[in-house]
């Protein structure tokens, strides 16, 4: 009963946080405005922080269908908690690029299964499955600190294979993973060069595009003394 009680009350503090003018900005943005309450980030966080990992409760937010429960659910999932079904389930309720951003930036790329999904997702035909798969690439080139350089050469030709897709939100998380791979150390730097330069000569509007925006970022002189110290 105490359980079903927090519930409510994250759900009535939602509630109290929702700003119908946001809503309006965020379907501006391409962001469903279905079951929003326009509740922000930083105080998503602020609540998140207030209620501690909690599994269960992140099930059952995910479960209510509300926008901003869903990314908090996201903020207070415990990730060795999480299981494929959970991910499968989850990814296939994705309807806004934020709802897509933050689970896997949040939560799915601290999981077991994470390289493992980026590399599934990025094969499926669903707009925000697709993206999800990139925005994992994208999240675990910045998260996961420790992995080996050999974990994202992987995954530099599977951004070469999907480099077509025209869709917006799948070519802007293609092109943030390439980009996010070329920032962690100089050799794959070199590697995600030649990777968006293979790219740029696909006769492809998409493939143009992820190229050139890639490389501006991957060769300029910010990224060359971030690499070079």
């Amino acid at each position: 009963m105490a359980g079903r009680m927090r519930y409510e009350e994250v759900l009535k503090q939602l509630r109290s946080l929702s700003d119908p003018e946001a809503v309006a900005g965020m379907a501006r943005f391409g962001i469903n405005p279905k079951s929003t309450y326009g509740v922000s980030t930083p105080n998503l966080r602020k609540m998140a922080k207030q209620i501690g990992k909690d599994h269960p409760l992140a099930q059952k937010l995910w479960a209510s269908g509300i926008h901003e429960a869903r990314i908090l659910a996201s903020m207070i999932d415990s990730p060795e908690m999480v299981t494929e079904k959970q991910m499968e389930n989850w990814v296939r309720g994705f309807d806004s690029w934020d709802v897509c951003d933050q689970c896997c930036s949040n939560l799915f790329d601290k999981t077991e299964f994470a390289y493992r999904k980026a590399t599934q997702w990025s094969r499926r035909r669903e707009e925000f499955v697709k993206r999800a798969g990139f925005v994992l690439i994208a999240a675990l080139a910045v998260h996961d600190k420790g992995a080996d350089d050999r974990e994202f050469i992987k995954l530099l030709p599977i951004i070469k294979r999907e480099a077509t897709d025209n869709r917006n939100f799948v070519k802007k998380a293609i092109n943030w993973a390439l980009r996010q791979i070329g920032k962690r150390t100089s050799s794959l730097n070199k590697m995600a060069i030649e990777t968006a330069k293979e790219i740029g000569e696909i006769d492809s509007k998409a493939a143009r595009w992820i190229a050139s925006d890639a490389l501006r970022e991957l060769t300029s002189e910010a990224v060359r003394r971030k690499l070079h110290g």
